[in-house]
């Protein structure tokens, strides 16, 4: 039953952390095309409080409820190579979260030198890396 919570914790730790994944480098789009300092000054406090609000939490609780998962049943180990396709895409999932987090000091410290037709691609990261984690972990390919 532990391991039921535990999975239903995850999943909603996953959700929260990718609106933020979303939801954050939108926020740049629309802070590199903005203009007149009331309005960068306004996205400075949006993008900080959703990075370390919402964003890091629910980073660090999909980290926990995961490995907490794995210590619970080891056995995921063996039980194919998706897993391990899965833990790298999170893996380079966190660098991603710590790159929206560097460019968040950027645009905090006016020093932003990107357009918002890249934060306009770079926000569709994400998705991939979303669509592919959860085909492995519902189809596990290999």
């Amino acid at each position: 039953m532990l391991y039921l919570w535990l999975k239903a914790f995850h999943i909603i730790s996953i959700v929260c952390w990718f609106a933020g994944l979303f939801y954050l480098p939108r926020l740049f789009v629309y802070h590199a095309m903005s203009e007149d300092t009331i309005s960068r000054e306004r996205f400075k406090v949006m993008e900080r409080k959703l990075y370390r609000g919402i964003m890091l939490p629910s980073m660090v609780a999909t980290l926990v409820f995961g490995t907490w998962m794995l210590i619970l049943n080891p056995g995921l180990f063996t039980s194919g190579g998706w897993l391990h396709a899965k833990l790298a895409l999170v893996l380079v999932l966190i660098g991603y979260h710590h790159m929206c987090g560097a460019q968040l000091k950027r645009f905090a410290r006016d020093e932003n030198t990107r357009g918002h037709v890249f934060y306009r691609w770079f926000n569709e990261v994400p998705v991939l890396f979303l669509l592919v984690i959860v085909i492995l972990v519902v189809v596990k390919p290999f």
